[in-house]
């Protein structure tokens, strides 16, 4: 409990009706207690850390100068908002952010009416602030608008299409930069060297005050200077302080401010917040403020597991790497091997396992910041050109340049290699992050080659295959867990397109399963043999195409196909099965096992495999119940 001992300031804050009533000074020690909160239930939950501990001061003054919730605060991804999901009634609540049952770890409207639009992907609060203001003004109603965005966001392209649309707005309107200098791992990109060049500028701030003031002593008849004046500011301006950039887009620019100075802030805002035109204000932060830990190394905290002692995992040990581990080091020996491979990722080296290649491969690795919609045209040019480009994106944030890959890859039948991380259920980040989708959307368009890698060796085998044969583009998906049977340096094997594999030769039943499912189907026959004969196992490890001839041999000898995947069960391998049996008018029962057709909520990721019958126990419940069912047809 936030008790008055403990927190004597925080404790008297529920909503920001409240923290309205604090002093200036109160304020400053409120933030200091907010981020002793953050830090003592973050690291004991697991969460994103880093970001929100920037973002306490600005939090604050946001919710003491705007009248939330009437007026709307609309923050980019919300992973910078458990500040202020603290002061907007969830104090209590945030002990349980990200755990099953608990608050997102996100901005969601069905959670909290502070909580104005929701988001788990990037660069979108300026487009849905557009929207909101736009709504505003269509309606004739009156309260202010104002999108936080930052950490990285501002590398994404919606965020211009949402600037370019707001030039249309003639009422209040405020964007937030929240700059500091970060994505996840550090900004790249000229928007990125464009910011750091308007805060490292104070020059052009002194000169723009000083032509000013000698402007404003010209006598008014002299126009001709008044305008070579400004003409000279103008031009100063565009050498010095790029922030024209976004007075080009039709935006007054202010800044950049100190973003840890509340008395500052306050009176920055006050004197913005009913500007009648379209307005961004610079503010400067630093990821992981309040934790010395943090500020040194912000890209490590930036999320962190409730234990970060064990969340390192030890290689030497009996323990399996993780698939990301596997990928980074499978990265370097293609590399060795194929002297045109490049290896692409959107802001995400660490997540994707990158970081040593990136730095034995410098000129072969491309970081293009959060804009997955470039990182697959940038390597359909790159393929069309002749090399071997490696998109490594999880599988979530694909989704974004889906058009992408339809026209831009698939459509020219290019090489290009799609390596999809956190590929099925993801655990606490939850809905927006959960990679349910990638089996049933890829598989949907032509040329495009879907396979799932049951372990580590696999994944080997299936990236070099795709570089040795460029049988057109091809994709790989895993998911965030451990991969088995990984051996740094092995040999790699050409795997033949379309082939599955027997992993268990058995009768009556047969599971077919995709990627690591086989592992825990394995693990079900165990189960399921003591009540029935063992189940054949099989791994699907091509999805699209699929092997056809082993199907049909499998439909022949088995009475109950039991299909297993990590994957919306709309759209899947399942449904392909389905079909084939009812085109062949075969009278094999099914059993489908996969994701149900609906957003899951976050959890620990083994909780939520467990109750979507998912994990080895259960599926061998599952099927040994509808084995026992009468025949229906």
């Amino acid at each position: 409990m936030t008790t008055p001992d403990k927190y004597p300031i925080l404790s008297r804050v529920d909503f920001p009706a409240d923290l309205r009533k604090l002093s200036v000074s109160e304020l400053i020690g409120l933030s200091k207690e907010v981020r002793e909160y953050i830090i003592e239930t973050i690291t004991k939950t697991g969460g994103h850390l880093a970001p929100s501990l920037g973002a306490v001061d600005l939090t604050i003054a946001l919710h003491y100068v705007f009248n939330t919730p009437t007026d709307k605060l609309i923050w980019d991804v919300g992973h910078q908002a458990y500040g202020h999901k603290i002061l907007t009634g969830r104090k209590e609540a945030i002990k349980n952010i990200r755990q099953y049952g608990g608050i997102s770890g996100f901005c969601k409207i069905t959670e909290s009416e502070y909580d104005v639009f929701g988001a788990g992907h990037a660069s979108t609060s300026i487009s849905a602030a557009v929207g909101i203001a736009s709504a505003r003004d269509l309606s004739g109603a009156n309260y202010r608008v104002c999108a936080i965005i930052g950490d990285g966001s501002f590398t994404g392209g919606l965020a211009y299409e949402g600037l370019n649309n707001a030039y249309n707005i003639n009422k209040q309107f405020l964007v937030i930069l929240n700059d500091n200098e970060m994505s996840i791992s550090r900004n790249v990109g000229a928007m990125s060297n464009y910011f750091t060049r308007i805060v490292t500028s104070p020059e052009y701030l002194n000169f723009k005050n000083q032509v000013w003031n000698t402007l404003a002593l010209l006598p008014r008849g002299t126009s001709v200077l008044r305008k070579i004046g400004r003409k000279l500011l103008e031009s100063l301006k565009n050498f010095l302080a790029p922030g024209i950039l976004f007075e080009e887009f039709g935006f007054r620019y202010y800044g950049p401010v100190d973003g840890h100075n509340i008395p500052q802030l306050i009176t920055t805002l006050n004197n913005i917040k009913n500007l009648q035109y379209p307005v961004l204000l610079h503010v400067i932060t630093q990821k992981g403020k309040g934790l010395s830990s943090a500020e040194i190394d912000p890209t490590k905290y930036h999320g962190i597991s409730p234990r970060p002692a064990e969340s390192c995992i030890d290689h030497s040990s009996t323990l399996t790497p993780p698939f990301l581990y596997a990928f980074g080091k499978i990265a370097c020996e293609m590399a060795a091997q194929f002297d045109k491979a490049i290896f692409i990722t959107a802001a995400m080296a660490e997540g994707t396992g990158l970081v040593e290649y990136s730095h034995l491969f410098p000129t072969r690795y491309y970081d293009v910041g959060i804009a997955e919609e470039h990182a697959v045209t940038f390597a359909a040019g790159l393929a069309a050109s002749g090399f071997q480009p490696v998109v490594a994106i999880y599988s979530t944030f694909l989704q974004r340049a889906y058009d992408q890959i339809v026209h831009d890859v698939a459509l020219q039948n290019l090489p290009v290699i799609f390596v999809l991380d956190r590929a099925g259920i993801v655990g606490e980040d939850g809905p927006t992050h959960h990679g349910n989708f990638d089996l049933s959307y890829l598989s949907s368009i032509p040329n495009l080659i879907v396979t799932a890698p049951r372990t580590g060796d696999e994944l080997r085998d299936l990236i070099f295959t795709a570089m040795r044969l460029k049988p057109g583009p091809f994709a790989i998906r895993y998911p965030k867990d451990h991969c088995s049977e990984f051996t740094e340096g092995k040999k790699p094997e050409t795997v033949e397109v379309g082939k599955w594999k027997i992993l268990k030769e058995g009768e009556r039943i047969a599971i077919i399963s995709v990627g690591p499912m086989s592992n825990v189907a394995l693990d079900a026959s165990c189960i399921i043999e003591q009540k029935h004969s063992s189940p054949t196992i099989v791994h699907a490890l091509y999805i699209k195409p699929y092997d056809k001839a082993l199907l049909a041999q499998i439909l022949q000898t088995h009475s109950l196909i039991v299909v297993v995947e990590e994957n919306s069960e709309q759209g899947g391998l399942g449904t392909v099965i389905a079909r084939e049996i009812a085109l062949k008018g075969c009278r094999n029962r099914l059993l489908y096992c996969a994701i149900p057709d609906r957003f899951i909520e976050q959890g620990a990721r083994h909780l939520i495999l467990e109750k979507l019958g998912l994990t080895a126990g259960t599926l061998a419940e599952r099927i040994i119940k509808f084995a026992a069912q009468p025949n229906q047809a």
